[in-house]
């Protein structure tokens, strides 16, 4: 927690806003989509979804094929407490539904589906969309895909990161939005692992890039990739894009 307060205050020193941006595709992001005010209908969806979540009191076994919670080692933990301490909280359920309805991915891939939040937020911005979710935990992903089984573009996979994802590699996706190991080394074996399956116009999340000193030199080691042109750290994601028409550039953003 220390680690990450530090690494806080001097992203706070670091990031600017709209304003120290020249590129017009990172201008424009920030602009149109990170700063967008639209109090979309959707927006009371993602609230009620979550607020479901933190009532539910159904108490599932937990089977952590990461780091696990920074707050609790139980095995045993209520629908309600795994939302509370992991779920991806509404403020970045709604950037991520801007996100999709500004890039209209197609193919989308999610590295932990966890409870869904992140998933729903997706779908409900892009109809077109087809997602592939991969939750480590059985019961964590019999409870989502149960939960989400009315979105018809939400296809959610229970098993190893490492056994499914080499499968993948011949397939091509508009948005991967990494999120299910926390890791320094998994986290660049997965990024290499999937690099195949980019485009120019593919976007990469990393979510919690100061969740440890690790995980930071993994953002770090990914930055320098000959392949990475353009970055965005908004300090709990780091964004990264492949455009070649784009000089290789890193910026630190306010979200």
């Amino acid at each position: 927690m220390l680690y990450q307060t530090i690494q806080y205050l001097k992203f706070l020193l670091k990031s600017t806003n709209q304003h120290g941006v020249h590129s017009p595709f990172v201008y424009n992001l920030v602009t149109k989509c990170f700063y967008n005010k639209t109090k979309f209908k959707a927006y009371n969806s993602l609230k009620s979804y979550k607020k479901s979540l933190l009532k539910n009191k159904t108490r599932i076994s937990i089977i952590d094929l990461g780091p696990g919670s920074k707050k609790t080692t139980s095995k045993h933990r209520t629908i309600a407490e795994i939302a509370k301490t992991s779920g991806t909280t509404l403020k970045r359920a709604k950037l991520l539904f801007r996100l999709s309805k500004y890039f209209k991915p197609t193919n989308v891939l999610e590295l932990g589906t966890s409870l869904g939040i992140a998933t729903h937020a997706i779908a409900q911005a892009n109809n077109n969309s087809h997602i592939l979710s991969i939750e480590g935990c059985p019961n964590i992903s019999k409870f989502s895909k149960d939960n989400l089984k009315n979105f018809k573009n939400i296809q959610i996979k229970n098993g190893d990161f490492a056994t499914i994802l080499p499968k993948l590699k011949n397939q091509t996706f508009d948005m991967i939005f990494f999120d299910g190991n926390h890791q320094k080394e998994t986290t660049l074996k997965y990024f290499k692992t999937l690099l195949p399956t980019t485009h120019n116009n593919t976007i990469f999340i990393f979510d919690d890039i100061y969740w440890s000193k690790g995980m930071t030199e993994a953002w770090e080691t990914i930055k320098q990739h000959p392949k990475v042109t353009v970055t965005i750290n908004t300090f709990y994601w780091g964004f990264v894009f492949f455009r070649k028409e784009q000089a290789k550039e890193h910026f630190v953003i306010r979200v």
